[in-house]
């Protein structure tokens, strides 16, 4: 597909509380089904939360929910992305999925940098590898949260093909205009779509206003639904791509040879 509708899914996650997470998100996505989206991006550890002390029993039960998710998929004809605790290499990973139109999963990835403020580090092992997956909906790039500080990433993703980057977060209120800056920031230097998903709620003393945001290849906000839980939905359009980068073809102009 050239053109289709995206979507960004903000709720406040409920920390273990894997069915009312999933509920949620399965409720959203069948809201959305039915208004012709094809893509849906879910918050951070959309499924558990941050309840990092019970991580392993959280783990194992995220090929259920990827088996829910797969089915949602292929019923409804929608993309589906988000990030959980995938148990691998003695350890866990906060793993993002892609899960395309037919229910398979087409790509994941692991996240690379783990926010040592709330110790990530302590609970989770940090990625080696980027994904930009072939899909029916175009090269699509995942990243995650902390990720939007580093922009190498997202040209890296860029260079490997990304015609738009799917970011689930939990980003908290006192950085939210960081936040705001990045996205347009990483789709202006890429002259890509960014498709970023952030909860509402609260997490103990961090407190969370979604402000979920989808940015075409010129930084403009396609979608934003600010503070309300709910969903942001946009037109997502390949052939635009393709003319904003041809009409300023600046990332030609790189000098990886210098700076790489």
């Amino acid at each position: 597909m050239r053109a289709y509708h995206a979507a960004v899914i903000q709720y406040d996650i409920v920390n273990g509380n894997i069915q009312a997470n999933v509920n949620q998100a399965l409720d959203t996505l069948d809201e959305l089904s039915e208004k012709g989206v094809s893509l849906a991006v879910l918050p951070e550890m959309f499924s558990c939360g941050f309840d990092n002390e019970h991580l392993e029993a959280h783990a194992e039960s995220s090929g259920d929910v990827l088996d829910i998710l797969c089915r949602k998929a292929q019923e409804k004809g929608i993309a589906i992305s988000g990030s959980l605790p995938e148990a691998a290499d003695g350890g866990i990973y906060n793993t993002a999925y892609f899960i395309d139109r037919d229910g398979r999963i087409k790509g994941s990835y692991r996240k690379l940098h783990l926010f040592r403020p709330t110790f990530e580090h302590r609970f989770y092992k940090a990625g080696r590898t980027l994904c930009v997956a072939d899909t029916s909906l175009g090269k699509i790039g995942l990243a995650t949260c902390y990720d939007l500080r580093f922009p190498e990433l997202f040209r890296a993703l860029m260079v490997k093909g990304a015609q738009l980057v799917l970011l689930g977060a939990q980003w908290p209120k006192p950085r939210i205009e960081h936040w705001r800056i990045l996205v347009r920031a990483r789709s202006v230097e890429n002259q890509c779509y960014m498709v970023c998903t952030n909860r509402t709620g609260q997490d103990k003393s961090l407190i969370f206003t979604g402000n979920s945001m989808i940015t075409d290849p010129d930084g403009k906000v396609l979608a934003d639904p600010l503070e309300i839980p709910g969903a942001g939905i946009a037109r997502i359009d390949l052939d635009a791509l393709d003319t904003v980068r041809k009409n300023l073809p600046f990332l030609g102009d790189r000098r990886p040879d210098i700076y790489a």
